[in-house]
């Protein structure tokens, strides 16, 4: 195995929010890259104005999709160098509904996928978060393994 050098690791993290996202809800930073490696944190559909977007897991996973769309693209990816995806959903019955919309808005070839299952705070549905290695930074194979 090959070794890798401290000074390759490298870290950074996004900044505070900007006016008119809403606040962090956790400890927690939004983006971290390091390495070739960019980690988006958990996105909830949360507007804003700090309240919930959408009253379905459908509303939600497409708002929260397109969170993520914008994020990586801010830091210069796209869903072409997302390379793993989670998602938590609260209800094993809106698996079906979530991966409608999933399966409409994230483009083929699809990146691997875990789903899980448990409580969210307040009235979310599904968080998701993804690992990408962006183009910039070398970008993965086109075609899934």
């Amino acid at each position: 195995m090959p070794s890798v050098s401290s000074a390759s690791l490298t870290s950074t993290t996004a900044p505070a929010p900007a006016p008119g996202e809403p606040a962090l809800l956790a400890p927690l930073s939004p983006a971290v890259r390091r390495g070739p490696i960019l980690q988006l944190s958990g996105h909830v559909a949360l507007d804003a104005d700090g309240t919930v977007h959408g009253r379905t897991v459908a509303e939600q996973t497409a708002f929260v999709l397109d969170q993520i769309t914008a994020q990586l693209s801010a830091h210069g990816g796209a869903w072409a160098d997302v390379t793993m995806v989670r998602v938590c959903l609260t209800d094993t019955a809106h698996f079906a509904e979530m991966n409608s919309v999933y399966a409409a808005s994230v483009p083929q070839p699809f990146p691997a996928r875990t789903t899980t299952y448990g409580p969210l705070p307040g009235d979310f549905l599904v968080e998701i978060d993804v690992m990408a290695v962006p183009a910039e930074t070398g970008s993965p194979a086109e075609q899934p393994a």
